[in-house]
């Protein structure tokens, strides 16, 4: 008997020039490639995988395959952990004590190509300095950098926003929009400051998380790369 596709009407099988017992298979291909997306990856996975032991598109053992668990890396939602992995201020040291004079800080913004500091009060963060501060706090009111304190301009206490490392990036994202800053500390689960998130830091991990799903998407629409159980 010939298989026919269960999405449209039974036809005649193709001809073809390629010796089968059956003539099954290749009609099975064509019916395939009418399909929509999804079937034809789950025809094709289950042509390659079932050989002459398949009867029927509409065979359970391949019409209800499930999917597997979509691996973290490629489709989990970023966190603020994972894009700490590929921020500046993962590699470096972004504290400054608040008796520091704004001069210094300004010189490891210079060095590290950064634009933001975490303040320290005796070991702990208290509050940021950023590029804003100095330029708002000091250059335009005509202060001298070496003779202010970080404290004196720092953004200090209630005023200070912090993020935890398990914060969904959108998260993150809304939290800096609404605030209208571009810097965030990371507290781990303890609370203690681990590390420091820019704008930029979140923009470069959401485009790098599109940009997989484009692909996968893009292989799945081909019959590659879709994650089906066995």
């Amino acid at each position: 008997a010939v298989a026919t596709c269960p999405l449209r009407p039974p036809r005649a099988a193709p001809r073809c020039s390629r010796a089968h017992p059956r003539p099954w298979p290749c009609t099975m291909f064509a019916a395939a490639r009418r399909a929509s997306p999804m079937m034809r990856a789950v025809a094709t996975s289950a042509l390659r995988a079932g050989g002459a032991s398949a009867h029927s598109l509409s065979d359970p053992k391949y019409v209800e395959r499930m999917y597997k668990e979509v691996p973290e890396e490629l489709g989990g939602t970023p966190t603020a952990r994972s894009a700490m992995k590929a921020s500046c201020y993962h590699r470096i040291d972004f504290k400054i004590d608040e008796d520091a004079s704004v001069f210094e800080a300004v010189q490891r913004f210079a060095a590290y190509n950064i634009g933001c500091l975490c303040v320290t009060t005796n070991g702990r963060v208290t509050g940021v300095i950023s590029e804003r501060d100095y330029v708002n706090k000091i250059a335009l009111l005509g202060r001298k950098s070496q003779e202010t304190r970080v404290k004196e301009i720092a953004t200090m206490g209630a005023n200070l926003v912090v993020a935890s490392v398990n914060d969904d990036i959108s998260i993150l994202m809304n939290r800096m929009l609404a605030r209208d800053i571009r810097h965030l500390p990371i507290a781990d689960e303890e609370g203690e400051i681990i590390g420091m998130l820019s704008i930029k830091d979140i923009v470069k991990e959401i485009t790098s998380r599109q940009l997989e799903v484009i692909q996968k998407l893009a292989q799945f629409n081909v019959g590659q790369g879709a994650f089906f159980s066995d």
